[in-house]
């Protein structure tokens, strides 16, 4: 493969073709990627940037490929999977950690080291499934915390102004998994790396009913602790990678908890009275998912084809070993009629939907990657 630019990164061993993007994906599901690039250091990613302009392709940042819905006719461009590892720690005001971690780091490793070095601010985060950078994409959050409560910074690269900005937590726009790289600028940036300010010393979070059920009534807990018991509570939901779960061959949770403003909480607490309901700060009502999706008729391991509900976490959908991309967009716009019909309340999915031909008709409040 001849390159026009000259660069190194055109070199056939640096440039892959027609690599399958489904093993690289936690949903298992995707066609093949046009290029593909790992990029390991940040002048890898510019050179792969450049690869694609000078060829006016499209450009894909991958990292764990765990929030992911991939067509089956691939993705035309260039697949660059972002690989920047390296995890630094300093001492910021007010005993606080400052620590920085590349955007390829694995997020459960990150998590594991940062409870065993007794920093608190992320314990409750453990078992997520795919890299550091995707974090703040989604605002990822489980058991009480957000990362967004943690995160002072985000190093990333405007694809835009062609340049690195280091992006303060005020100007991500964080928000119930959201942030301004998902919702308000989907495609300008590609993260780098985050810096977030930990807590050396400070008790671990402990506000989920379920995960404090794990712990003995009055029993103190580590961050290790909680560490290990949310791995254990989310294994238990099919919500851990493992070979030997079927039901954790998925994107997590498909469905975001949908949060409704006051009179739309009104309409449905009149048909629900008994619904769960979270208030927020913003006078807003959360209201889950899951229960919404049980409530109008679903049920745990249902089948859709080749796609099926988890048996054990309504809320995710899984692939059952041969799944199109086709079969899970079906799916899930069955579940969101059947949760309209039933509660009149509309349920936006949470994986980004990559490679989808513009008039092709995605669930409802899709993002396209």
């Amino acid at each position: 493969m001849d390159c026009p630019c000259g660069k190194e990164l055109c070199n056939n061993k640096t440039v892959q073709e027609n690599v399958p993007l489904s093993p690289l994906t936690t949903f298992g599901v995707g066609g093949p990627a046009r290029f593909f690039v790992r990029a390991t250091t940040e002048s890898e990613l510019f050179d792969a940037i450049h690869f694609a302009g000078e060829r006016q392709l499209p450009l894909l940042p991958l990292g764990g490929g765990s929030n992911l819905v991939i067509s089956d006719d691939g993705f035309p461009g260039v697949v660059v999977a972002i690989a920047m590892q390296g995890i630094t720690a300093v001492e910021g005001t007010g005993g606080a950690m400052r620590v920085t971690a590349g955007a390829g780091e694995d997020w459960d490793a990150f998590v594991q080291q940062t409870t065993e070095q007794g920093w608190a601010g992320i314990e409750c985060l453990a078992g997520i499934p795919g890299t550091v950078g995707a974090t703040p994409v989604q605002n990822v959050g489980a058991y009480g915390q957000e990362v967004s409560e943690t995160i002072e910074s985000v190093r990333a690269y405007d694809r835009r102004e062609q340049r690195i900005s280091d992006l303060p937590a005020a100007e991500c726009a964080f928000g119930y998994r959201r942030s301004r790289f998902n919702t308000d600028e989907p495609g300008r940036w590609i993260i780098l790396a985050v810096t977030f300010l930990l807590r050396p010393g400070a008790p671990p979070t402990l506000k989920y009913a379920d995960l404090a059920r794990h712990f003995p009534p009055g029993s103190h807990q580590t961050l290790t602790d909680i560490y290990h018991a949310v791995r254990a509570v989310r294994a238990a939901k099919g919500m851990v990678i493992d070979p030997a779960d079927p039901d954790s061959r998925s994107a997590g949770s498909f469905f975001k908890n949908p949060t409704l403003n006051g009179a739309q909480f009104a309409e449905l607490s009149d048909i629900a009275p008994e619904i769960p309901h979270y208030p927020q700060a913003d006078s807003t009502v959360k209201v889950p998912a899951a229960w919404l999706i049980e409530q109008a008729g679903f049920r745990k391991g249902q089948e859709f084809g080749h796609v099926a509900l988890s048996s054990k976490h309504i809320l995710a959908l899984t692939n059952r070993g041969s799944a199109s991309s086709g079969e899970i967009v079906a799916a899930a716009r069955e579940i969101q009629r059947g949760v309209q019909s039933r509660w009149h309340v509309s349920l936006t999915p949470e994986p980004l939907f990559i490679g989808f031909p513009e008039n092709s008709c995605l669930p409802e409040g899709a993002i396209r990657g």
